[in-house]
């Protein structure tokens, strides 16, 4: 059934007029979301205060949601299903290393990062090390983040344009003017929001392909009767080969590090889990995100596997109907929608919904670093109404500055999934093990996190530039067999040309491929590594230092700066007040031992400058 389906007709159908009325649709409610946001404010609560992290008041389910929303943007909608048609379902045990990068979060750093009170994560960088260190890391996230969501707006416009003629540059720019319109509005309240609606078209888009295409195979029975035979049914890959692309330790100890470095060490999403009410709540959005995380990769895998089942003797890559591997998604879901008008518009709704989620958080997030971590010693004494102006005023620049970052992506040869999570190697990496010297090692010094942060990244950058000029034979990632035998087109000998089949050119036997070794063997290692090291070698890099220039005195370290001594301090505050104790002018006094009747133990307190006659 599958090959007959792909020989009925060389060429998908482009989109009709429905198709492009439910992508309106979800367009519009994006939008109107950011203006409700926009003129619902919280009473009584400084704005950009609000704009930033919604006041922190907003609910845990919406932030998991966001949180969940803000990575699962069109990359991963058609990168994901791609990777699990070429390697199998292997791929879910991403889900693994993305629970322990929530566990380590909830449990490691959020406490830190929301008892302080921040608003950028960079702050502790500037109260553990100084301004210089604060800079560094704003300016690498700056730059990670521009260069990530070029990629995720260049990627859907990219691949839409090839699959369905949706014209390139239209798409572009209209995802960067609408994220960049209803953020600017709303802030961080039409951010969650609007990423919960579209998380919830994400799913949708997901599970009418699921089953549809399960329905056209001819059952689950034989989906997985298929895909067992195709060995995408993979789940016993534990070999230690760091050259394979996935493994169950790629994804487990490489996978882990790179969420790590996304969710502990980035703005985007730091900024989300600190807008909760309590410290409690923060956690639970967390474990949402987690659920999430897991619900959308599932289906995104799944999504993989129901493709190679029906085009298992006719791959579309091999045959010539399309030209990258992240085109699969958008031509099966045209293959097999062609005489249901609307469901191919609720795909491109599915794509653009994670990319908007995406570029948003990415968008609001930097305006938040700019204004905390660059602007803010220059803005004591001006009006609340000035700085909400100029938030604004930001967001609006960062939009307009991805939608440039984009166009200039367009010329660089980039894997879609791999591009992305390449960059929060390489450049969140190196910030994440800044963060793990500073919140955990006490006897890190400035020299010491400098050094470390330099080696970690000059490392993570050799390493992805040596393996785009040596890349690994598709053999040595792992890339599993397809077939276009049973293709009767004109076209398969295009097949000449695709994926596997340039395998005999850069095969094992080839003397060139024998030959390689030492520094090309080293590049050819999985992507997902390369946060790892690049964090390890930050870690053990800045400890070396600070040994060698004389280590940092514990003494003289804030107590609520080391995860050491965070607990002890803070396990007198009751929960449910934590998310209480805020303001738009923060003052951190010591609790008054007359007053608590209780040993003065150095417990800090975040008081409301308006409420400072109260008793605390």
């Amino acid at each position: 059934m599958s090959s007959s389906r792909v020989d009925t007709e060389l060429d998908s159908p482009g989109f009709g007029l429905l198709d492009y009325a439910v992508f309106a649709a979800m367009l519009a409610v994006s939008v109107a979301i950011g203006l409700f946001q926009s003129v619902h404010k919280a009473a009584g609560r400084s704005e950009v205060e609000d704009f930033f992290t919604g006041g922190r008041q907003m609910p845990a389910v919406p932030v998991g949601m966001s949180l969940c929303a803000s990575f699962m943007s069109a990359v991963q909608v058609l990168g994901v299903p791609s990777e699990a048609y070429l390697y199998g379902l292997k791929f879910l045990y991403m889900c693994l290393g993305q629970a322990l990068n929530s566990l380590l979060t909830a449990l490691l750093f959020l406490p830190i990062y929301y008892r302080l009170g921040i608003t950028s994560s960079n702050q502790y960088l500037r109260m553990r090390f100084g301004r210089g260190m604060q800079l560094l890391g704003s300016l690498q996230f700056l730059i990670a983040t521009l260069l990530y969501t070029g990629i995720v707006i260049l990627a859907p416009a990219l691949i839409l344009n090839q699959a369905t003629g949706l014209n390139m540059w239209a798409s572009l720019f209209s995802t960067g003017f609408i994220c960049t319109f209803y953020t600017t509005l709303g802030g961080m309240k039409a951010v969650v929001w609007t990423d919960v609606f579209q998380v919830v078209v994400m799913l949708s888009g997901f599970i009418a392909i699921i089953i549809h295409g399960t329905l056209l195979v001819g059952g689950v029975s034989e989906v997985l009767h298929i895909a067992t035979n195709g060995s995408r049914i993979n789940f016993n890959d534990f070999g230690l080969d760091p050259q394979k692309r996935y493994s169950f330790w790629s994804f487990t100890v490489g996978g882990t590090m790179v969420w790590l470095s996304m969710y502990a060490a980035n703005q985007a999403q730091v900024q989300r889990y600190i807008s909760c009410r309590t410290e409690r709540e923060a956690q639970w959005a967390l474990f949402v995100n987690q659920v999430g995380l897991c619900v959308i990769v599932s289906s995104a895998a799944t999504c993989g596997v129901v493709m190679f089942a029906l085009y298992c003797h006719c791959d579309p890559l091999k045959s010539g109907r399309i030209s990258a591997p992240d085109q699969y998604m958008p031509y099966m879901v045209l293959d097999i929608f062609r005489d249901l008008p609307g469901v191919p518009g609720l795909f491109l709704a599915c794509a653009y919904s994670g990319t908007l989620s995406t570029v948003s958080t990415s968008i609001n997030a930097m305006a938040a670093v700019t204004m905390e971590d660059l602007l803010k010693p220059c803005l004591i004494g001006s009006s609340q109404r000035k700085q909400i102006l100029l938030s604004k005023a930001l967001s609006f620049m960062y939009g307009a500055s991805c939608v440039t970052t984009a166009a200039l992506c367009s010329l660089l040869d980039w894997g879609v999934l791999q591009g992305s999570f390449t960059v929060m190697g390489v450049v969140n990496g190196p910030l994440l093990g800044a963060f793990i010297l500073g919140i955990f090692i006490p006897a890190t010094n400035k020299p010491g996190v400098f050094a470390g942060v330099a080696v970690g990244f000059c490392l993570a950058l050799w390493l992805a530039v040596g393996s785009s000029i040596y890349p690994p034979s598709p053999q040595r990632m792992g890339v599993l067999p397809t077939s276009a035998d049973h293709c009767l087109s004109a076209n398969t000998t295009h097949s000449n040309t695709s994926l596997m089949d340039r395998s005999p050119a850069s095969s094992p036997s080839d003397p060139k491929q024998s030959s390689q070794h030492g520094l090309q063997d080293f590049y050819s290692i999985s992507y997902l590594y390369f946060g790892a090291l690049s964090t390890s070698v930050t870690v053990l890099v800045g400890l070396m230092v600070s040994c060698l220039t004389g280590p940092t005195k514990r003494a003289s370290i804030r107590p609520d700066l080391l995860w050491w001594d965070l607990e002890p301090k803070t396990r007198h505050v009751p929960q449910e007040n934590l998310g209480e104790l805020e303001s738009q002018n923060k003052t951190t006094i010591p609790k008054s031992p007359e007053k608590s009747g209780e040993k003065e133990d150095v417990l800090l307190i975040r008081c409301e400058v308006r409420k400072s006659g109260s008793d605390l």
